[in-house]
């Protein structure tokens, strides 16, 4: 079988894609044909041997999966061959093929898909049990979340607000907090432009937070602690920034607060009845459609090292998750959609992949709720195209058509392209990124909370990534499609636009 390897501790770099044996299992172990393993923080310290777990080389990064059994030891009563699962591995997960206990292994329900399966677990599931175990989070509290962009923090603002929180997200740049807004965050601080306990204070006016879920540690933990009100929790979830902070105690004392060490993976091994229920529940809400993770990306198992190395760089907003197969699933009470998506590769002609999701029919577009399409190619704005919009809209600003004096005043010399232009090249690089087969129209309808974060300057380069977001089927039948969009900058970190895009189907 196929797997991803690593022989020596160090970045993922030094991972490698190999050939090796099926493991085979013991008495109390199953064999678990692998669709999809959700990637995590512990997968970046692992393989650099800084993880709690220390498995022995060789090994495969990788602790939670979803697929379907296909062995099973004689002492397992649990599951049985054929079952869909998801399953807590530890690591071994980013192989074709993995061996689990019995005991760590989960079936699913049916209207669960096995995307959405394999990436509730370490995330939803250290956040719940912070939130609702630990912290106790009730209605109308207010809950501070450090690195709330990353998975864990991602799903600390989503279970946050359904039960019932005020949210206030702090992250390291505004592409992440509009990300954060998004999904549901109230107010939001840029930690690296803010002072954390200004912000804190003004928001809140003077009246700090009942829990601090954080997930970075560093620098700003200290501050963050000194904002807990009396009687609330502080929750020590990691330490992304990969410094441990060393707080003084008597903070803690003067707060009258709790602190509480989130160690997730020790909870749901030994209190598994209460970890059980946890995801009872949120599989119950998932299936309501009350919650629904964000996925980043999906990437091959070829592509694994890169995951993790973009997770390391800090780079995922929501859950990366690596694609070992594809589930093709019939709809409940259905006849059989036809076989789902087709990820169409191929190169323009920079050598740059583009993906185009192709879906076939609207009853087929509930199943690709989450998913990420995109990058798409990569287009030039030239001044003929800032010239020809000016002309249209009338909006003739020497930022934007007059190169001469743009030379001598502006950054870099270069005229600037009007936002509405690179708003309006939405629809066009929508359409190269995904096409739905068997409907009448599909077309934009509008949008929501569109921000305008980075200058375009005449000669970049911009692509557009999206996130089908969710769908509400409308009374005529038609389909309204919610698109997270994001248009991107070459070589420039922040992008130049991003909104929630609305489209039609009929």
């Amino acid at each position: 079988m196929k797997a991803i390897v690593c022989t020596q501790h160090g970045g993922p770099e030094l991972l490698q894609l190999s050939d090796i044996a099926t493991p085979e299992i013991s008495g109390d172990q199953v064999l678990v044909d692998v669709y999809y393993c959700g990637v995590n923080f512990p997968d970046t310290l692992i393989i650099q041997d800084k993880y709690q777990f220390k498995p022995p080389l060789p090994f495969s990064p990788g602790g939670e999966i979803a697929g379907i059994i296909t062995q099973t030891g004689p002492e397992v009563k649990n599951c049985k061959i054929g079952d869909r699962v998801m399953a807590l591995t530890g690591w071994g997960g980013m192989a074709e093929h993995v061996s689990v206990k019995a005991s760590h292994v989960f079936p699913i329900p049916a209207e669960l898909d096995l995307l959405d399966a394999s990436i509730c677990m370490y995330t939803l599931g250290t956040a719940y049990f912070a939130l609702k175990n630990k912290a106790q989070l009730k209605s109308g509290q207010t809950v501070l979340i450090l690195g709330a962009a990353g998975g864990v923090g991602s799903a600390a603002i989503m279970l946050a607000k359904l039960l019932g929180a005020k949210v206030i997200a702090a992250a390291s740049s505004n592409e992440k907090l509009a990300y954060c807004k998004l999904i549901g965050a109230d107010e939001t601080i840029n930690y690296s432009t803010e002072n954390l306990k200004t912000r804190i204070k003004e928001i809140t006016s003077n009246k700090g937070v009942e829990t601090v879920f954080d997930t970075i540690g560093g620098p700003f933990a200290e501050e963050a602690l000194k904002s807990v009100t009396w009687n609330g929790h502080y929750l020590i979830v990691g330490f992304a920034s990969g410094i441990i902070p060393q707080i003084p105690f008597n903070i803690a004392l003067l707060k009258g607060c709790s602190v509480h060490g989130i160690f997730w993976g020790a909870f749901a091994e030994k209190e598994s009845g209460a970890n059980r229920e946890n995801f009872i529940q949120l599989i119950q809400w998932i299936l309501q459609g009350k919650l629904k993770q964000h996925i980043h990306q999906l990437y091959s198992l070829e592509d694994a090292p890169k995951a993790i190395q973009e997770m390391i760089q800090r780079k995922v907003n929501g859950k990366a998750v690596i694609q070992i197969k594809t589930e093709i699933k019939k709809a409940l009470n259905k006849a059989t959609i036809a076989a789902p998506t087709e990820i169409i590769n191929h190169q323009n002609n920079e050598n740059r992949a583009t993906h185009q999701l192709i879906i076939n029919g609207k009853d087929a577009i509930e199943q690709y709720i989450g998913c990420t399409i995109g990058p798409g190619k990569w287009m030039t704005i030239t001044q003929q195209m800032i010239n020809e919009f000016a002309s249209t809209t009338q909006d003739h600003q020497w930022v934007h058509i007059d190169e001469a004096k743009a030379a001598q005043y502006l950054p870099e010399g270069k005229t600037v392209a009007h936002g509405y232009l690179t708003m309006s090249l939405v629809s066009h690089l929508l359409y190269e990124l995904i096409e739905i087969k068997e409907v009448n129209s599909f077309y934009n309808y509008g949008l929501n909370k569109a921000r305008f974060i980075s200058p375009v300057k005449v000669d970049s380069k911009i692509r557009l990534k999206a996130i089908l977001e969710k769908a509400e089927t409308q009374p005529n039948k038609s389909i309204k499609l919610f698109l997270q969009c994001s248009i991107e900058i070459e070589g420039i970190e922040k992008p130049a636009y991003v909104a929630e895009i609305i489209s039609v189907i009929n």
